[in-house]
């Protein structure tokens, strides 16, 4: 299979985050068979004990690495269904705690990655910070209602993202922050509710992942695109 991704040059440095998962160990693996990719760093919570739910933890993994500089980063991690709660199909099924969890993993987390990582993006080089969101955090996109929880915390996780961009922009031109929505992928947070959709197996979705990365510039950082670099509307 041909490398996805060329635009780094030759010895680039990736880091993947939540490469513990279906699609994020599919991207390690994919990186590693990459040629140009001189090194792939994946860190877990199941392998490395990286806590999302942890700043102290996120925390001390990137002093470890606070002498390395990364071309690509990519946070893969998110949840479905926390302790047992599934997405809800009605607001009459909203909870407190099942919101406040979803929140926990698929926003506050993920921007606590971009607080401790982003002094690890390349200065000198093109770089990009890419993390799994969902189509279905988009507002404009949403016809069908429903997943209240789970919609709202990728919502919020693209604006984080949005704003991110931006201020890391100031010191990082050439950094490009984004959004990506996977598809739905044959893994075990959207198995139980793909019945209806086509889905990709990991590592395919993990190649289309890294060919949409490798096509985005400068001028596309603070942005929302699905797997085929299609952008998606917030």
């Amino acid at each position: 299979m041909e490398a996805p991704v060329k635009s780094f040059g030759k010895n680039f440095r990736a880091l993947v985050i939540g490469a513990s998962g279906g699609i994020g160990q599919a991207l390690a693996d994919t990186l590693q068979r990459d040629d140009a990719c001189r090194s792939v760093i994946g860190l877990s919570r199941s392998t490395d004990g990286l806590d999302l739910l942890d700043e102290d933890s996120i925390a001390a993994h990137a002093a470890n690495l606070a002498d390395q500089q990364f071309n690509l980063i990519v946070c893969a991690t998110g949840a479905l269904t926390i302790n047992g709660v599934g997405p809800e199909k009605s607001i009459k099924q909203v909870t407190t705690e099942a919101m406040a969890a979803q929140f926990a993993i698929n926003a506050i987390g993920p921007a606590l990655i971009l607080k401790h990582l982003t002094p690890l993006l390349s200065l000198s080089e093109r770089s990009v910070f890419a993390l799994l969101s969902a189509r279905v955090g988009s507002i404009g996109d949403n016809r069908l209602g429903g997943w209240m929880s789970y919609r709202s915390s990728k919502a919020a996780l693209n604006q984080i993202i949005r704003t991110a961009a931006i201020e890391i922009a100031r010191k990082r031109p050439e950094a490009v922050v984004v959004a990506i929505h996977p598809g739905t992928v044959n893994t075990t947070l959207s198995r139980p509710f793909a019945s209806n959709h086509k889905s990709t197996e990991p590592h395919e979705a993990a190649f289309m992942i890294l060919t949409t990365v490798d096509g985005l510039r400068a001028s596309d950082t603070g942005g929302f695109f699905a797997y085929d670099a299609r952008p998606i509307e917030w």
